[in-house]
């Protein structure tokens, strides 16, 4: 039987996977693996330039369903960095800026992450082979974050589907002595074709499947969550079928912003300001950062102003703009109204039907 999936074991002392909330300034990771930070992993191994993934390999790639398994989710760490120090820096403005820019950078400190990768057995083989042998030296998303075991996990396998497989490798302690956890939680790829008419409740949409790298460009994918069942022994099991409601976890900690502390504090911005954004007064959907000195579960209300998902796209384009560091735009300053409409007008006319038709016909 040809084997259709292959296993990666991600884990470092650090690791970071920016995902569409990393920007220049404030680099945020996301709590697991990126499809793109993988594939990226997949072609340094084949020894792929960036500039030449495009050119088949990441349609090649794409075809790959993807699953984490999160064995240890880590504790998310910061550290500062200086850009640019003694030159002068081109801003989006093209005013530029003397001296270094500031960068914050987040990072996942003792995380562990099963992947497993499922597709046609040829291209399954090829990839297994690379990782054997890479081309050029993997790491965990960013080059300062190398791995602290082989990252093949084990030989390539045949499995009917990714939870299955992910199932298939049992848990196993950091330290001797280490008690495995009652439940884990797996990140999985979801697709019309799963058999259910539409995805299961809790789903999410992650823009982190590349087209390019060079300039990089991203599509969006479903992402589910789904549980496993530990035994005391580290053997692991199907905890429910799909589509059967979630069993919550024990409280552990997490570097997972959506389980901890910034969700209740974006929840009380946004019961604050009545659920409305502060600029445009439409349903909120999000939040604003106008600092991201405490960015990361510690933020204060302060911090936080709610906006609809256009105001806070328009606001984000007005920052990098500007250039803008830690400190970001409170959009309830009347100096930044006027310039957050305007590039709110250029946007919904940029994403219109009729100028998309036209720059095509043009084009």
């Amino acid at each position: 039987m040809c084997a259709n999936t292959f296993f990666l074991r991600l884990e470092g002392p650090l690791q970071s996977w920016g995902d569409q909330q990393s920007r220049f300034v404030v680099r945020r990771t996301s709590e697991a693996p990126t499809k793109s930070g993988v594939f990226g992993l997949l072609c340094a191994a084949l020894g792929i330039e960036r500039r030449r993934c495009a050119e088949g390999w990441l349609d090649r790639l794409g075809s790959l369903r993807m699953g984490v398994r999160i064995d240890r989710p880590g504790v998310r760490w910061w550290d500062y960095q200086t850009v640019g120090a003694g030159s002068r820096l081109r801003t989006a403005d093209s005013t530029g800026k003397e001296g270094p820019l500031l960068s914050r950078r987040e990072y996942l400190c003792d995380a562990s992450f099963l992947v497993a990768l499922q597709g046609e057995s040829t291209l399954v083989a090829e990839l297994e082979r690379a990782l054997r042998e890479p081309c050029w030296v993997p790491y965990l998303g960013r080059k300062s974050c190398p791995p602290s075991s082989p990252i093949l996990e084990r030989p390539a396998t045949d499995h009917p589907d990714v939870i299955s497989a992910l199932a298939s490798v049992p848990w196993r302690p950091r330290l001797k002595g280490d008690l495995p956890p009652e439940l884990l939680t797996c990140l999985l790829d979801w697709h019309p074709s799963d058999g259910l008419p539409r995805a299961p409740t809790g789903e999410r949409v992650s823009y982190d499947v590349p087209v390019s790298f060079e300039p990089p460009v991203h599509r969006p994918r479903f992402v589910v969550r789904r549980e496993l069942k530990v035994a005391p022994t580290g053997g692991v099991s199907i905890a429910k079928e799909p589509g059967q409601s979630a069993t919550t976890a024990p409280p552990r900690p997490r570097a997972d912003y959506a389980n901890g502390r910034f969700r209740q504090r974006r929840k009380e911005r946004l019961q604050t300001d009545r659920e409305l954004c502060v600029l445009c007064k439409s349903p909120a959907g999000t939040v604003q950062h106008i600092t991201y000195r405490r960015a990361g579960g510690d933020e204060l209300l302060d911090d936080l102003r709610s906006m609809c998902r256009l105001c806070h796209d328009a606001a984000t384009m007005v920052e990098y703009g500007h250039g803008m560091g830690i400190d970001r735009i409170n959009p309830e300053d009347p100096k930044w109204r006027g310039k957050i409409l305007a590039k709110r007008a250029e946007i919904v006319s940029f994403r219109s039907v009729e100028n998309r038709r036209r720059r095509l016909s043009e084009g």
